[in-house]
């Protein structure tokens, strides 16, 4: 039977696409508004600061802010290391 409902599968409702798309476009411009605008130079400084002693990809460094209560603010700092000589 799911061969058959395969083939006859309708169109997703269209609606209930641009529903789900409008989801994801509302709730990335919450995230993008919660965050301080000091965070993009942030990134950069420690990204300089990083480079200074090893040679990374700007790609590899994330820093996120995250909302732990009213009073409480997180500051998640993620950076991919390349492998040395060393360590292989």
């Amino acid at each position: 039977m799911a061969l058959l409902d395969f083939f006859l599968s309708r169109k997703k409702n269209t609606a209930n696409i641009a529903k789900e798309r409008l989801q994801i476009i509302v709730a990335e411009r919450r995230r993008s508004e919660m965050e301080p605008q000091y965070l993009p130079q942030l990134k950069r400084d420690i990204l300089e600061v990083i480079c200074r002693y090893v040679k990374i990809d700007p790609e590899m460094v994330t820093v996120q802010l995250d909302q732990k209560g009213d009073d409480i603010s997180v500051l998640e700092l993620n950076v991919t290391l390349p492998e040395t000589e060393e360590t292989k």
